[in-house]
C-alpha cells in the first residue's frame, strides 16, 4: 500500500473527555449525492472511542506546510499535547477545525463497522469549509512528497 499515494487529514472529535485527533490518510468520498464519507480509524487508537460515543467528526484536509501537524497528530501522545498552540475553531458539531488548512468536512457517523484492527466509519457530511488555495500534503513510499515551487509536489523515488 506504500506506493499508493494519498492525501493526509487529520479526524478530529470530541465529547466530554475533550478533544481528540489523529492523522489519517484512510478517507474516502462515498456519494456526493447526499454528501457521504468513510474513514478507517485503527480501533486501539485514543481517537475511534470518542467518535463512537459523539457520532461526530470532523476531517482537516492539510497543506503541504502542515506536515508538522500531520506528524504530531501521527504521534501516540495525550490529546492535549497535540492541540497545544495549535489554531483551531468549531464548527456546527463542535468537532476542532484546524486553521490553514485546504478545508474540513464535519460529519455525524451513520455506522460503524469492525474491520480487522480497524474501524470504518460511514458518516453524512453536515458541514463544509474551502481553506486556502495551497498544495496538499501527500504521503507516498512511507514518506511526505516534498513541495516544488508553488505548483508541484515531488515524490520520493519507489524502490523495487
Amino acid at each position: 500500500m506504500g506506493r499508493w499515494p494519498t492525501g493526509v487529514a487529520v479526524v478530529t472529535s470530541r465529547d466530554a473527555s475533550g478533544d481528540v485527533g489523529m492523522t489519517v490518510n484512510a478517507l474516502l468520498s462515498v456519494t456526493l449525492d447526499p454528501p457521504r464519507v468513510l474513514i478507517s480509524l485503527t480501533e486501539g487508537a485514543d481517537t475511534t472511542p470518542v467518535v463512537r460515543r459523539s457520532g461526530i467528526f470532523a476531517a482537516n484536509f492539510l497543506s503541504a506546510a502542515q506536515r508538522p501537524v500531520s506528524e504530531r497528530f501521527a504521534k501516540a501522545i495525550p490529546p492535549p499535547e497535540k492541540f497545544a498552540g495549535l489554531a483551531v475553531h468549531r464548527g456546527l458539531t463542535g468537532a476542532p477545525l484546524i486553521d490553514g488548512g485546504l478545508g474540513y468536512v464535519e460529519c455525524r457517523v451513520r455506522s460503524a463497522t469492525l474491520a480487522g484492527d480497524h474501524v470504518l466509519f460511514l458518516a453524512d457530511v453536515v458541514g463544509l469549509g474551502l481553506g486556502g488555495d495551497a498544495l496538499p500534503l501527500v504521503f507516498y513510499h512511507s514518506t511526505y512528497a516534498d513541495p516544488q515551487g508553488e505548483h508541484g509536489l515531488s515524490l520520493p523515488p519507489s524502490h523495487p
